[in-house]
């Protein structure tokens, strides 16, 4: 099946807000950027995603804005914070669950996007994997049945190894399949290749181990 590409808008309450859709044919995945919008990279992760079959959506948490430093997405990040953030990303759960009817959804999120990703899969039960790019968190995880795959760096001031061990503690002591790596010597924002902390061993490495893991967990 070729894979179809499109910008979509999703009814969010009285509003809209772009995703991006890149259409494999198989089950879904629900990509959640990070702090720097939805920029390129992510629909190039979207289509990389399709291009093993599945059906990926990817809501634009920013409406619009895209960082192209730290100190933007800091900005943009406390712009777009909210309730609406929250919203779109339920309406964009929705919309995916919707256009992949009888077939299993995951969730794969980056750093903000990975928190967000473990807040859908706790509140979704339909949700059967998270993967998790350098964020973690733990919400109320007792309706949670997602299996989840965490990929961490080892040197990272944004998301330090201690609160990673403890979460992974906390979704253990959910009684959830969890498998958390640790990546040696690099930093946040790893696996991202448009950033200079990209190490693309690494990359490869951690997108070997997710794919692994969405084939066996999620078809």
């Amino acid at each position: 099946m070729a894979i179809q590409k499109s910008e979509i808008q999703l009814k969010v309450n009285d509003q809209s807000a772009n995703a991006y859709l890149a259409n494999g044919g198989g089950p879904g995945v629900l990509v959640l950027h990070a702090w720097w919008g939805l920029k390129p990279f992510f629909k190039q992760v979207c289509d990389q995603l399709a291009e093993h079959g599945y059906t990926v959506l990817a809501p634009d948490l920013y409406q619009g804005d895209i960082a192209k430093t730290i100190d933007e997405a800091k900005v943009f990040h406390e712009k777009h914070e909210n309730d609406f953030m929250g919203e779109i990303v339920k309406a964009a759960k929705v919309y995916l669950s919707n256009l992949c009817a009888g077939k299993p959804i995951g969730v794969m999120g980056f750093s903000m996007g990975a928190a967000w990703s473990m807040i859908v899969a706790a509140k979704e039960p339909d949700v059967s994997t998270v993967v998790l790019f350098y964020g973690a968190y733990a919400p109320d995880l007792s309706q949670m049945k997602a299996k989840v795959l965490g990929h961490f760096a080892e040197v990272d001031e944004w998301e330090p190894l201690d609160g990673v061990k403890a979460v992974e503690k906390d979704v253990q002591a959910a009684g959830l399949d969890v498998t958390f790596h640790i990546y040696p010597k690099v930093g946040h924002w790893f696996v991202e290749a448009d950033r200079p902390e990209y190490v693309s061993a690494a990359a490869q490495l951690a997108w070997d181990r997710t794919f692994e893991f969405l084939k066996k967990n999620l078809g």
